[in-house]
Formats: structure tokens, C-alpha cells, sequence
């Protein structure tokens, strides 16, 4: 009964976002597969897609043929996603245009916390629609995604379950994490950022190269694992949605640090570690 209840309310949810045009914001909205191993994942997670009015997906060195015949029998009418599908040689690269990413996982750890379920995930996200694309990225069917690809994304998404088995199918996490942005769609209709930009996710890096640099030349970074303290940075400010301004600020304030700390090396004799 409470999967029937469910599948009617997912129905009238996939009517009210045709009636309402549902390419209208989740046109910025981009599904992101890291190395794919099956060709009947990929076909299930087009079909998934399309039915709740999502049309950009993009794929990172997948390991089959993403138009295979088994890709497309599963994608049955969404098809087309498929061949309109790109594919990049690495998560960075396929991130470059996006001013926010959400990364899925099912791994806990020391660099893997402050995670989100996917309804509180989706009331997160839709908002960010309008202001530039945002991205839901999604692992290897077997190992999930790498700490360092998850760097490259502002926030975690975790899916909890209570079975044996917790890690789930690549195609039922996408089409659960996708059914709660369709179901919260209606519900964050006119609440926008005031058209607010947010920073790509290729100026963000730059940032936090910049940081990276900047904070190891004072010594604030442990210099054997600098990473340690930027996975904190990365993620509270990925929490904070930079915005271009945003990012030209904390860049100004990199800038002065280097340069206070250039004119204090110069009074102290100090090389220039860069020398």
C-alpha cells in the first residue's frame, strides 16, 4: 500500500512539473556518472532522468559504451539522453561550468562528514537552479567516488537504508535523489537567490589553489598534509554558496597575505620559498 501511495504521489508530482514546464529551471540541473561499469545502469539512469525532466547528463571516462544496445533497452524512450550525453576525461573537467556540486556516497570517514539525505539535499538544491548549474555526481558502482573527488564538490549526499546491504544500485540512488527534487520542485517555486550568481566550479578551484599556496607560504599548513585543514575550508565554504564577488574577496584577501608576507621575509633576509 505504501508503495502504491508512493508511485501516485511520484505520478502527480511528474504531471504537475509537465504542466508547469519542468525543463523551466531543472534545465540547470546536471546528472554526473564517474566511470560507469554497466551499460544497463547507464540506459536505467537516462530513463530515471527523463522522467522527472532532466536532460543533461554527463559521463566521466566511462569503462562501456554508453550506446550500447543494453544502454538503450533500458533507457527505452529516453534514448535521446544518451546520444546527447558528453563525456569528459575526468570529474574536474566535467564540473568546470557548474556553480555547485552535490557528490553521493556511502563511505563515512574522517574527511566525509556534514552529510545531507536527499529530501533536505533537494530543498538545498533547487534554490541553486537559478542562479547557474548545479550538479549531482554519482560513483563507481563498486567503489563509489575517490576523497579527492569529493574535494571537488561543496556538499555530501547520503541515502540511508537499514538492510544488510547499504551501499544501493547506481540507477536507484539517481532515481531517488532525483524524486525528491522533483518532489520539492512545486514547493520552492518563486523562492530564488535574488539573481545571484554563483562562482563556477572552475573559479572555486583556482581559489582554493590560491589558498593552498598562500596559507602552506605562512606556515599554516601542515606542509606533510596540507589537505587535512583545505577539506574543511572546501567544505565551509562550499556551504556558504560563493559567489563571484565572494571569490574576488577572498582572493584579495590571499593577495594581501603574499604580499605582507613577501615585505616581512624582505625585512627578515628571508629567501622566497619560490626562489
Amino acid at each position: 500500500m505504501f508503495l502504491v501511495i508512493n508511485l501516485l504521489q511520484l505520478t502527480a508530482y511528474s504531471l504537475q512539473l509537465t504542466a508547469l514546464g519542468s525543463n523551466m529551471i531543472l534545465d540547470n540541473l546536471s546528472v554526473v556518472l564517474v566511470e560507469s561499469r554497466g551499460e544497463r545502469n547507464i540506459g536505467s539512469v537516462a530513463r530515471a532522468m527523463a522522467n522527472f525532466g532532466v536532460s543533461d547528463l554527463r559521463l566521466v571516462a566511462p569503462k562501456v559504451d554508453h550506446l550500447d544496445d543494453e544502454a538503450r533497452k533500458m533507457a527505452v524512450k529516453a534514448s535521446v539522453l544518451l546520444e546527447q550525453a558528453t563525456v569528459y576525461p575526468d570529474l574536474e573537467s566535467a564540473l568546470k561550468d557548474c556553480h555547485y556540486a552535490y557528490a553521493t556516497t556511502r563511505r563515512f570517514g574522517k574527511y566525509r562528514a556534514d552529510f545531507l539525505h536527499p529530501d533536505s539535499a533537494s530543498t538545498d538544491l533547487l534554490p541553486r537552479l537559478d542562479a547557474g548549474r548545479v550538479a549531482m555526481v554519482f560513483g563507481r558502482e563498486d567503489k563509489g567516488l575517490k576523497t579527492e573527488e569529493l574535494d571537488l564538490c561543496q556538499r555530501l549526499i547520503t541515502i540511508p537504508t537499514c538492510g544488510s546491504i547499504q551501499s544501493m544500485n547506481l540507477a536507484q540512488s539517481v532515481m531517488i535523489c532525483l524524486y525528491e527534487v522533483c518532489l520539492r520542485h512545486g514547493e520552492l517555486q518563486g523562492k530564488v537567490q535574488g539573481g545571484r550568481k554563483l562562482a563556477t566550479n572552475e573559479q572555486l578551484e583556482i581559489l582554493f589553489s590560491h589558498m593552498h599556496e598562500t596559507l602552506l607560504r605562512i606556515k599554516y599548513l601542515n606542509p606533510q598534509n596540507p589537505e587535512h585543514i583545505m577539506r574543511s575550508y572546501r567544505q565551509m565554504l562550499g556551504r556558504a554558496g560563493l559567489d563571484d564577488r565572494d571569490v574576488r574577496i577572498l582572493r584579495g584577501l590571499m593577495s594581501e597575505i603574499d604580499r605582507v608576507e613577501a615585505e616581512r621575509r624582505l625585512l627578515a633576509g628571508e629567501g622566497d620559498d619560490n626562489d
